[in-house]
């Protein structure tokens, strides 16, 4: 029987779930919801049955980014990917589209129009106990307040040159942020939450000579309080992180290729005040970007 296509539905996570674990992706079915809250996406369906999906978040009018995109084994090579691929781009219209690719939809996303740019390393691990990490953060590391936010999403959007002010709301919502502040306004921020096997941190932001720096004692204060826990981070190649990360006892567990479709036709004028070189060093999933 052909596969049917739909608007994906909240009665199909639970099958999502099911279909993401049998290819050993770790969402739970609260990360499901989460993604499913902020975007929108499509399914495929044999008989009732979900066989495919694919999602996509918009971030203001310029921007969107793709994920969540998987077809069961057994309907591979019949074209449902495209297809998912095709509804998602028409639903995101003239925005600039981002993903994260694995090796697997490389050649389908090429023939799409998407150029790849760098690398993604994923790394993981229970991080011990006994972690090489400071007894605590330095002073001008500090939990994120309600009045921080603006400034925070200043930095965001100078790093990323996208609004990504939804998914930035329901991050801070459902997990913990620091920031760097030394008085003369905020340089850096991170994000650790709940998220698959245990924790996820990211997004990681900074600015400045001293990003790097920044976003390594805004990690390391996050990761502190997940000793014992498995956790998560993804880095960009950019960030100069991985071996860093490895030192401390969380291995690069695998890559993804970051790829952008019609980045050239949308651009952010960022404020001229956000510190120079501003940078994303982690980035808050694969998905989202």
């Amino acid at each position: 029987m052909a596969p049917h296509l739909s608007v994906l539905r909240a009665d199909h996570l639970p099958d999502a779930v099911r279909q993401s674990s049998a290819l050993g992706w770790p969402y739970r079915e609260a990360d499901w919801r989460f993604a499913f809250d902020l975007g929108s996406g499509f399914a495929a369906e044999v008989d009732g049955r979900l066989v495919a999906t694919a999602m996509w978040w918009p971030h203001g009018e310029s921007h969107a980014s793709v994920g969540m995109i998987i077809v069961d084994p057994a309907m591979q090579g019949r074209g449902l990917g495209r297809a998912l691929m095709g509804k998602l781009l028409h639903e995101a219209r003239n925005r600039a589209v981002f993903l994260n690719a694995t090796r697997e939809g490389l050649p389908l996303y090429a023939q799409l129009g998407f150029v790849a740019r760098g690398q993604v390393f994923q790394h993981q691990a229970v991080l011990p106990a006994e972690a090489a990490l400071p007894a605590a953060p330095p002073a001008c590391v500090r939990a994120m307040q309600a009045a921080d936010g603006q400034s925070v999403r200043r930095l965001d959007r100078a790093a990323t040159g996208m609004d990504r002010t939804a998914l930035l709301d329901a991050l801070f919502a459902a997990g913990t942020a620091m920031v760097v502040d030394r008085g003369a306004g905020l340089s850096a921020y991170a994000c650790a939450r709940e998220f698959g096997h245990g924790v996820v941190i990211g997004p990681v932001v900074a600015s400045g000579a001293g990003g790097a720096a920044d976003a390594m004692d805004l990690i390391a204060a996050l990761a502190a309080q997940a000793r014992g826990r498995f956790l998560r981070i993804d880095v960009t190649e950019g960030s100069g992180l991985s071996a860093w990360l490895t030192a401390m006892g969380l291995p690069c567990a695998g890559h993804a290729v970051p790829m952008v479709r019609g980045v050239h036709a949308r651009a952010i004028n960022v404020d001229a005040d956000v510190g120079a070189g501003t940078r994303l060093f982690a980035l808050s999933n694969q998905s989202f970007g």
